[in-house]
């Protein structure tokens, strides 16, 4: 009674907690009455009209791509080797200089190809302060200011709700005004900037634009100054000056960038060229691939000739400090100082080994808190991966992925290899092979146990679970047969052996029954199954890079099924079943940092004949950790990890709504470091489970991510828990 209670006081709770966001949310808006905020907005309603206009007016540019950083190490420690994208300090050094010379390609939509021609500097390879790239390619008219919707633009369409505004100052003559109009966020968060913006009035065009603010460690300015009205850079930067200065557990840096660019050619968009993009799924023509800066020039000379900005006396004295001290480094080091020294940043440091006619290495650190992950049903868990990658004449491209992973809570070592060839990349023909140790499952015998009992009584405690490892092997060869419908045929094979082996004992002797009687009780099973799988998403969108073809999105979902049979006697296989499985999935956009995603799908078991293990493809628990947006929004995170084997046939559907701003806003003052907000609902039915739900709320930091859980089975709270997961520097 007790339990039923709480379970329909929380259902309550978070239906408020729905309502009364829908009800802020609704009436957000809200009216200025101070005289120079109501000129302010009336300006900034002009700019919001042009802007969309604008954003899209410059169809494809190519120009030359200048930035140079001075980085000041103000404050250090040991912990700041620890973050994965910093450069290497030197010992003693406290001032880095570094210089990159590009070759920039842009074309709509908001898609840039950068190729490094030459880059010079004092630090170690081309490392700067984390995460500064993305503010050398903002485009001051986008409802996003920064990469994958992550700063809320001031005059995006609904900028009134997150921004006030105001007017510092009125420049030129009557007939040609110019404007400086000052925004400030309503709410403190790192999703807002502050700053101002000088408009152009005839033309309600942006001549220089500056905002500052916070993102994860980084506390930022940027100033970028636009082209003249008229001219066919009016709506490009023609300079970037970025300050930023990194934080982090006492350590501190400070660096100043100046970042020019030289136009070499600018399309403008024309309505005739903008209708063919939307009548082809095809965007080619705007979408491209970083090209490889293997072929960086970094000798001085080159650099003379092509720098645009002198440098400075206290510059010229870095480089030259600079030269020196790697000439005395040289003599100094002992092979064995070397050595142990490169193993030290292997324990730290992302790593990337770029091996000549061979291919690339990489690895994340060994020592590194992302790669850790707790949830209630699977525990503290480790996880490691290895990633080699290779490109072959015609854009072949081999990928290898060796991963392994330790679960801490079941005391389980887990390890994967994965290879994928694609050897054909027109039309997406792979061929794939993994291999590994699976989680630990029981035979569908039980699944009879299961069967006989009554929901009322059910409880896995009660039943002896005999339990089995697992080694499997699958081989897959899948190739887009037109555009949207991909097709898998392959095999796959399982090993399983029984954790405690089965023991025959008479009068407290063991003793070894007749073979007959041995068959019904195997300790290793073999099964060999082929396997067909197919994917559809109807209009599917893609780019080819070269010869590579590569999907996006599509307004549609992607609808799969996945059938698999059991064949006997083949590599001495003792299983004979069948499986089914059909999956539907979408993430929707509902406008910026706002998204939907749902999930549906069902599966089943049809023979019955045989001794099988129940190993669903779709519907199962991951025994290592995948991150938080790798299905987090498709799966049950409080669910007993024994269910998943537990019956014959599963229903299942999820719905997540992720938005940055929802209910701590209106709750909270300070929500600063909150960067997403998100709703779960999942629901599954089963045997023995009619139904069981999930409901969840999380928050997504710059540090980490946590969600909390509550679940019911059959109508009754059964339980609570958490979803943790670290994302520093990981986003």
């Amino acid at each position: 009674m007790k339990q039923r209670l709480r379970y329909k006081i929380l259902i309550i709770f978070v239906l408020c907690l729905f309502t009364f966001a829908s009800r802020v949310l609704a009436n957000d808006a809200v009216e200025s009455h101070h005289p120079k905020e109501s000129a302010a907005d009336s300006i900034i309603k002009n700019v919001m009209t042009f802007a969309p206009s604008y954003e899209s007016i410059v169809s494809d540019y190519k120009a030359s791509l200048y930035i140079k950083g001075k980085i000041n190490i103000k404050k250090k420690n040991i912990i700041l080797r620890y973050v994965p994208s910093m450069f290497s300090l030197k010992k003693g050094v406290r001032e880095y200089l570094l210089e990159t010379y590009s070759d920039l390609h842009y074309s709509a939509p908001n898609i840039y190809d950068q190729k490094v021609k030459a880059f010079q500097g004092t630090v170690r390879g081309s490392k700067g302060l984390p995460g500064l790239l993305e503010y050398f390619k903002v485009n001051i008219y986008s409802s996003s200011l920064i990469g994958d919707d992550r700063l809320l633009s001031p005059i995006a369409k609904n900028g009134f709700r997150y921004y006030k505004y105001s007017i510092d100052s009125i420049m030129g003559d009557p007939c040609n005004r110019d404007y400086k109009i000052s925004f400030t966020p309503k709410y403190k968060s790192d999703q807002l900037a502050k700053g101002y913006m000088i408009i152009s009035s005839n033309v309600w065009s942006i001549r220089e634009f500056y905002f500052s603010g916070i993102s994860e460690l980084i506390t930022y300015s940027c100033l970028i100054t636009m082209g003249e009205v008229g001219s066919k850079s009016e709506f490009l930067p023609t300079k970037y000056d970025v300050d930023a200065t990194f934080n982090f557990v006492g350590n501190k840096a400070v660096g100043k960038y100046v970042a020019v660019l030289d136009y070499k050619s600018i399309e403008l968009k024309e309505g005739s060229v903008q209708k063919k993009e939307k009548k082809s799924h095809n965007l080619s023509d705007s979408y491209t691939l970083q090209c490889d800066t293997n072929a960086y020039k970094t000798d001085a000379t080159t650099f003379g000739v092509l720098r645009p900005i002198p440098l400075t006396e206290n510059e010229k004295i870095l480089y030259l400090n600079n030269e020196l001290s790697q000439d005395t480094i040289v003599k100094l080091k002992s092979k064995k100082q070397v050595f142990w020294g490169r193993m030290g940043d292997i324990m730290i440091e992302d790593s990337k080994l770029n091996l000549s006619n061979v291919g690339s290495l990489r690895f994340s650190p060994f020592i590194n808190p992302l790669l850790f992950s707790y949830s209630k049903s699977n525990g503290l868990s480790y996880r490691q991966d290895l990633r080699y990658n290779r490109i072959f004449r015609g854009d072949r491209w081999l990928h290898i992925v060796p991963r392994f992973g330790y679960n801490f809570t079941r005391k389980e070592f887990y390890w994967s290899l994965n290879v994928d060839l694609e050897y054909l990349p027109k039309k997406r023909g792979f061929f794939k092979v993994s291999t590994g140790n699976g989680n630990r499952i029981y035979s569908s015998r039980m699944l009879d146990e299961l069967k006989a009992m009554p929901d009322s009584t059910f409880n896995f405690d009660l039943i002896h679970l005999d339990y089995f490892k697992d080694l499997y092997l699958n081989f897959e060869h899948s190739i887009e047969v037109f555009n949207g419908l991909n097709v898998s045929i392959g095999f796959s094979a399982h090993q399983r052996t029984a954790v405690e082996k089965s023991k025959f004992v008479i009068n407290g002797d063991h003793y070894m029954p007749p073979p007959d009687f041995l068959k019904k009780f195997k300790n290793t099973y073999t099964s060999f199954a082929p396997r067909l799988r197919v994917a559809w998403t109807p209009d599917q969108y893609y780019y080819m890079n070269g010869n590579r073809k590569i999907n996006l999105q599509s307004k549609y979902p992607t609808f799969t099924i996945d059938y698999e049979r059991g064949i006997k006697g083949v590599f001495k296989s003792t299983g004979v079943y069948e499986r089914i499985e059909f999956d539907m999935q979408q993430r929707i956009k509902l406008g910026l940092m706002r998204n939907i995603y749902y999930r549906f799908g069902a599966g089943l078991f049809p023979n019955q004949e045989e001794l099988y293990f129940v190993d669903f493809a779709n519907f199962s628990r991951h025994n290592l950790p995948v991150g938080w947006n790798d299905e987090i929004g498709g799966v049950f995170q409080i669910l007993d990890g024994r269910w998943y084997n537990s019956s014959r046939r599963y229903v299942r559907a999820h719905f997540t709504y992720d938005t940055p701003f929802l209910i701590l806003r209106h709750l909270i003052k300070y929500t600063r470091y909150v960067q997403n907000e998100r709703l779960y609902v999942s629901a599954l039915s089963m045997p023995h489970l009619q139904p069981y739900l999930e409901i969840g709320y999380g928050i997504g930091t710059h540090i980490f991510d946590v969600g909390i859980f509550v679940s019911s089975e059959n109508w009754k709270y059964s339980g609570f828990g958490t979803k943790f997961t670290f994302e520093l520097f990981n986003r």
